[in-house]
């Protein structure tokens, strides 16, 4: 999501242990997901309606260019569905530095009298708030954080239950059980998605391991596909990603094997290789939010942590190497999670070191999950 570029040199698979230095990055530290779970949302109260007359100007604050293919390019195309709303008039900046930046943006949205604004980067939750603050007026939704204001909201998605899913299909198509990860920063949000891939690709594979690699970034085309690389070189027969860019993608294909996409369908990168992706998708969220406010409904303070039961979160099609046996396990669960039936983390889930984390029948709480720090049974690699 970041958009940082550097160049280094081919990463070692065990490199996870470099020290912590984050910025404020598209989805946040590791303490401040836990404290979305424990901190009380303001109270929800329903803003006014614009005139009937008016157009609802909406904005929507990019960290990274929307040609990324992944995490921008996925909240554009929720922009366009907003934008195609007769009753809506809609524009975007993209490629908004995290910090003063931002603010700047945000408030010069709000100067020009937007209704709504979405801000979609983790680092722009304090910008965000501090300028809602400053406009009470003026309606914000900000994506991943955990603040909120009277005039301001957050929202996410369960990225994990699609996660669980592709990682059925690697579990599946491996050939040697290792799965390769290139992962961005070692945060709640990646290490959850990395377990949920690795709960569901050990649901039918028992013998699989998930190997991490972090690029401490969120979006760098050649550093990502150099990870990939390490991970192949040491028997990787499919790549998944947390990062925003193919590149993962590009390596598994150049080396002959398999890869799992992130962000959007990026099997166009890579159409011998990609079996599916994890994908976002923002049109349900977004139009349903500017409607809410169209008819006087939209509420601050709330906190929308929607999953595959409300669309915000989905696979993309399988690749005609997937076999019809293998989609039909992986649409089985998938059936269960769109109908509303999570158990991703149920247990009994064991962590690296043996130790039972959920028992038989118990699931993980949302606070769990936000705060999730550690790796599950099978992953190869450290949270640190």
């Amino acid at each position: 999501m970041n958009v940082f570029k550097s160049m280094g040199a081919k990463l070692a698979v065990f490199c996870l242990g470099a020290a912590l230095t984050l910025s404020l990055a598209a989805c946040g530290d590791q303490k401040a997901e836990q404290k979305a779970a424990d901190k009380p949302a303001v109270e929800a109260k329903p803003a006014p309606a614009p005139a009937a007359d008016k157009k609802i100007k909406v904005g929507f604050v990019y960290v990274s260019p929307i040609g990324d293919a992944g995490y921008s390019y996925a909240h554009h195309q929720g922009q366009k569905a907003v934008a195609a709303l007769p009753f809506v008039e809609s524009s975007f900046v993209e490629s908004v530095p995290e910090g003063a930046d931002s603010e700047r943006v945000i408030t010069n949205m709000a100067r020009k009298d937007f209704d709504l604004v979405f801000t979609t980067s983790f680092g722009y939750m304090d910008s965000t708030l501090k300028v809602a603050k400053e406009f009470p007026k003026v309606r914000f939704m900000h994506c991943s954080g955990f603040k909120t204001a009277e005039n301001m909201s957050n929202y996410f998605g369960r990225m994990y239950q699609a996660r669980y899913l592709t990682g059925m299909v690697a579990g599946q198509m491996t050939k040697k059980n290792i799965l390769g990860y290139v992962a961005a920063f070692p945060i709640p949000e990646v290490i959850r998605g990395i377990n949920a891939f690795t709960l569901g690709a050990r649901s039918v594979n028992p013998q699989a391991q998930v190997r991490v690699v972090w690029t401490k970034t969120w979006y760098d085309p050649a550093l990502e596909k150099d990870a990939a690389v390490s991970l192949l070189d040491v028997g990787a027969d499919v790549i998944a990603q947390h990062q925003d860019s193919p590149g993962p993608q590009e390596a598994a294909q150049q080396r002959g094997v398999y890869s799992i996409g992130y962000n959007s369908d990026m099997s166009a990168f890579a159409p011998k290789a990609h079996l599916t992706a994890a994908v976002w998708n923002w049109a349900p969220l977004y139009v349903q939010t500017v409607e809410e406010v169209k008819n006087g409904t939209w509420k601050g303070g709330q906190a929308i942590w929607g999953g595959m039961d409300k669309g915000v979160v989905d696979v993309a099609p399988y690749g005609p190497m997937v076999p019809d046996a293998v989609k039909a396990k992986v649409e089985a669960k998938r059936a269960e999670l769109k109908a509303g039936t999570d158990t991703v983390f149920m247990g009994p889930i064991k962590d690296q070191a043996g130790k039972e984390r959920y028992a038989a029948g118990q699931k993980a709480p949302d606070a769990d999950l936000l705060g999730m720090t550690w790796f599950v049974e099978g992953v190869v690699g450290t949270t640190e």
